[in-house]
């Protein structure tokens, strides 16, 4: 019998059975309707976990997984451009460096100060006061506030374990004798920081010492404070200045690199395993901007220096720029350190 005969068959009986009879049935099955309308409100809810309008656990799987393959995708873009605003505002900080040193300069007849170690620490303590009760004399007066521009973007620690330098030399407008103390960096998200002569300062860019030497023989009289002051390089007789690097990416205030300098083992490495080798080119051997230094030279201007371009650069005049570390002097892939087998050759 179907379904329509049996449910007619059920209201015959019903209607012909007694009156109270029929209204308990009814009131059961009006009940019964009232619950099952309410069973399918709770379904229907927005808050319902059984909504059938509502997402279903394979489409939020599916929503997070293209939500995981987007970040996979556009992180290292945003991690890029991140790095390449850094580099930007360095170079942006290092142009700064050429304005101060371009008015030095202008205001000395063409000449940098004299002091390697000394010279560059207070090029980058400019107008800094010292603290009160230092008896320290200034070298030289630099007039330009460098508080914001003495670190790239991409150092921003201090060192544990650097080790510290002390030097003394004279230096100043009477060759007075000045000693500063330093800490040095020994990674290339590390600054190196000064803490004597007091109040202490850090900063992560370095110069090239050779331009802080003497260009004429030094009298004996100025070994013992007398006499005339020697001056540092002369800006103006320097012939192709765009090739000789002044200020770059450093782990120490300064530094006399040398064309037979070898490149760190491992970077960071201020001191090489064979001591009998150079090794001062270690100082701005790192890689802080993707296989790249920033670096301002002595026509002021300002770009990114490939690591092993840095053997092909004039540091002073007699520097081999063809030397044995260039494609020119025969260097292979295999003699550089593994971690620089990477890089653009030069």
């Amino acid at each position: 019998m179907c379904r329509e005969a049996k449910s007619q068959v059920r209201h015959a009986r019903i209607d012909s059975a007694p009156h109270a009879d029929k209204g308990r049935y009814y009131s059961h099955l009006g009940a019964r309707k009232s619950f099952i309308a309410r069973r399918l409100s709770i379904i229907n809810h927005p808050l319902s976990t059984v909504n059938p309008h509502g997402f279903t656990l394979i489409e939020l799987l599916v929503v997070i997984a293209v939500i995981a393959l987007l970040m996979a995708i556009l992180l290292p873009c945003l991690q890029r451009a991140r790095k390449q605003a850094k580099a930007m505002v360095c170079q942006a900080r290092l142009k700064q460096w050429g304005h101060i040193l371009a008015m030095y300069t202008s205001e000395n007849e063409g000449y940098l100060p004299y002091g390697p170690g000394i010279a560059p620490i207070w090029l980058f303590r400019g107008p800094m006061p010292l603290e009160e009760g230092d008896s320290t004399v200034r070298p030289f007066t630099q007039p330009v506030p460098t508080e914001g521009i003495r670190c790239c973007p991409m150092a921003v620690r201090e060192s544990t374990d650097g080790g510290s330098s002390t030097l003394g030399y004279r230096c100043g407008t009477k060759g007075e004798y000045f000693e500063a103390t330093w800490s040095n960096a020994t990674t290339r998200s590390e600054v190196w920081k000064v803490i004597r002569p007091a109040p202490s300062f850090v900063a992560s860019y370095g110069f090239n010492s050779w331009l802080f030497e003497s260009t004429n023989a030094l009298p004996v009289a100025f070994f013992r404070g007398v006499g005339e002051f020697p001056r540092g390089t002369n800006v103006l007789s320097v012939r192709g200045r765009s090739g000789v690097p002044v200020l770059l990416d450093s782990l120490e205030p300064d530094k006399f690199p040398s064309s037979d300098d070898v490149p760190p083992d491992e970077e960071g490495e201020l001191r090489p395993r064979d001591m009998r080798r150079g090794f001062a080119m270690s100082t701005f051997c790192l890689n802080r901007h993707d296989g790249h230094v920033g670096g301002l030279f002595l026509d002021w201007s300002v770009r990114k220096i490939g690591l092993k371009e840095l053997w092909t650069l004039k540091w002073h005049k007699d520097f081999d720029t063809r030397g044995r570390w260039t494609r020119a002097g025969g260097i292979q892939a295999e003699d550089w350190p593994e971690w620089m087998r990477n890089f653009k050759d030069y």
